[in-house]
């Protein structure tokens, strides 16, 4: 295998792979989720538990969390079955959206409290929509939240509520989908890392949409993020890198922030449609905890710039013959 592509055509996610349930929800602690860790450099793969973090780090290295908090981002038309997944924020109310089940073609969709949306033309990509709301007599948020619900796809069977998709440190609404690699820590690993002089640091980047169904995954260079790196977080990077830590990022959202204020050039905030992949050299980060991703999404794309697709590819195996979980909810992989 040599490419992807061949990943693609190796393997098919099992259906008991994919993470339906909050770990919690299972009695087990959010922290003691799988963790995979592939070497880089010496390609070895070890399996741990996330909570052994502690063990694996060294003082003076630094963790970077993406603090972007989830919004309830799936609206529903009662009179015309239609469902509208927000993608992308353009103005307080006007969104780029995903229109699911619009059989009839129409081009007002009727929400709770007479709130309507028009469909305004094609998004920034296909199959994406440029919507505005119309009536709405509140803050977009405020209305999200009384009648919105997190996006939940095909492989969760159970309405879970929207704290189930938050990380416990997550301040900073915008996010259309949860910034999951951080969801397995607590505040008790935290500290724990804390106690081992391992650095944390914080950021913000609202992730946007992930998929568009029918397998059609976004395309990061036509759906930009928008970001903001406190200056704290740049502080504790020169200063973890000054005494020989490493930098980690956890998620590939904070990836993509990082690496934009590397190249853009040094923009604390704004949007970012930078699109790392296998040959994008990183700058700033060192390390990466991310999910494990589905063959075709633009995250597995980012990962290649961490690991060869060898060892990529090997440590996915890996994944699949220990059973790890697949998505939001599921198992971890360390790329350090």
């Amino acid at each position: 295998m040599t490419n992807l592509m061949s990943l693609h055509d190796a393997f098919t996610l099992p259906a008991h792979l994919h993470a339906h349930t909050p770990p919690e929800r299972m009695n087990v602690h959010r922290e003691n989720v799988k963790l995979l860790h592939t070497e880089r450099g010496t390609d070895r793969i070890h399996h741990h538990q996330l909570n052994e973090l502690t063990q694996i780090l060294q003082p003076n290295d630094l963790l970077i969390f993406n603090q972007s908090r989830t919004i309830p981002a799936q609206l529903f038309s009662e009179t015309q079955q239609v469902t509208i997944r927000l993608a992308r924020q353009l103005s307080e109310t006007k969104w780029e959206a995903l229109i699911l089940n619009n059989d009839a073609q129409a081009s007002q969709i009727d929400l709770k409290e007479g709130v309507t949306v028009e469909l305004l033309g094609t998004g920034s990509e296909a199959p994406l929509t440029q919507i505005v709301f119309h009536h709405v007599n509140e803050p977009m948020l405020s209305y999200l939240h009384k009648y919105g619900e997190p996006i939940r796809y095909e492989y969760i069977n159970t309405p879970w509520p929207l704290e189930a998709y938050q990380t416990v440190f997550a301040t900073a609404p915008g996010s259309i989908e949860m910034p999951s690699a951080g969801r397995a820590f607590s505040w008790t690993l935290i500290q724990a890392l804390k106690n081992q002089q391992i650095q944390v640091g914080f950021l913000t980047l609202h992730a946007g949409i992930s998929y568009y169904e029918n397998n059609q995954w976004p395309n990061p260079r036509h759906h930009p993020e928008s970001y903001a790196i406190p200056a704290e977080t740049l502080t504790a990077i020169q200063q973890a890198k000054a005494k020989g830590g490493r930098v980690i990022a956890v998620g590939t959202t904070v990836v993509r922030a990082l690496e934009t204020y590397a190249q853009a050039p040094h923009a604390c905030e704004g949007e970012t449609k930078l699109y790392i992949q296998k040959d994008t050299p990183l700058q700033l980060v060192d390390g990466l905890l991310s999910g494990l991703h589905e063959p075709h999404s633009s995250h597995l794309d980012l990962l290649r710039a961490f690991l060869p697709d060898e060892i990529l590819l090997a440590s996915y195996q890996q994944a699949l013959q220990h059973e790890y979980l697949w998505h939001e909810f599921g198992d971890l992989h360390l790329m350090l």
